[in-house]
């Protein structure tokens, strides 16, 4: 018989990883797991188990290949002929934070939910954050290798 995790049951971890030298893909996967959940034993599709993560240092974040000055990023103003699109270089100059902001909410199921998992993603500029005090894990994701890329248990 299957078990569901219960809403008193659910405890949400905080996770710190460093974004320096990371790649924008491999890392917003690793997120996205994170925040729904699914790196836990309890994984259950509609409830909100998922763990809090910070990143830092966002603005240190790669891409492989071309993509930081071919890749475009498209958003419309609402009006006709409104299409906006702007490249990963001048978008992390003004924001760098959407680039894997953006990465992240693409991987997550749409709905309700994802809206609320998304919302447990924090991303600061530089070392410094301001949950210190949750005593978050740090994930060290540049020494990380492929086999235990998953699990943080």
């Amino acid at each position: 018989m299957t078990s569901f995790i219960k809403k008193d049951e659910i405890k949400n971890n905080w996770l710190l990883i460093d974004a320096e030298n990371a790649i924008v893909g491999r890392l917003a996967t690793y997120i996205s797991k994170a925040l729904r959940g699914k790196n836990k034993n309890q994984y259950t599709p509609h409830m909100d188990n998922g763990d809090f993560v910070i990143v830092t240092n966002i603005e240190k974040i790669k891409f492989t290949g071309k993509k930081f000055n071919n890749k475009k990023y498209f958003r419309h103003t609402g009006y006709p002929g409104g299409i906006k699109s702007t490249v990963p270089s001048m978008l992390l100059k003004k924001k760098p934070e959407e680039i894997l902001k953006l990465a992240v909410k693409r991987m997550l199921p749409s709905g309700p939910l994802a809206k609320k998992q998304l919302s447990k993603l924090k991303i600061y500029k530089g070392n410094i954050h301001p949950h210190k005090m949750q005593n978050p894990k740090i994930i060290d994701f540049a020494k990380m290798n492929r086999k235990n890329y998953i699990s943080i248990n």
